[in-house]
């Protein structure tokens, strides 16, 4: 169970450098940013894997780039989700995705957690 709360931690600190760094993710409260980033880790863990089995073709297609635009797409419906937590246009949810998975994975590796 501690290593949930750990992995929790970890997406709740990628996500907000991620408001840090970008201009169009905003985060108003510690309390909004731990509930996003829950929301996010929900929506990656249930909704991701249904969502990249049917969008396979499209995916294999465009040679990867729109399991970018997936990423971004769940970025954004965690923001709708989340009172608190906003994000100004695809663009946006598409940088925001792109610094937090990155971030994410740093943060990770630097606190031992295997993906």
């Amino acid at each position: 169970m501690s290593k949930f709360f750990l992995h929790w931690l970890v997406l709740a600190a990628a996500l907000g450098l991620t408001a840090y760094v970008l201009p169009g993710v905003d985060v108003t409260s510690p309390g909004a940013l731990l509930v996003a980033a829950l929301v996010l880790g929900f929506l990656n863990a249930i909704l991701k894997p249904v969502l990249v089995l049917l969008t396979l073709p499209l995916t294999i297609l465009t040679l990867g780039i729109f399991y970018l635009v997936l990423n971004a797409i769940l970025f954004g419906l965690a923001s709708a989700l989340v009172p608190g937590f906003t994000v100004h246009g695809f663009g946006a949810a598409f940088l925001g995705a792109i610094v937090m998975s990155l971030l994410s994975m740093v943060l990770s590796s630097l606190a031992g957690l295997k993906r």
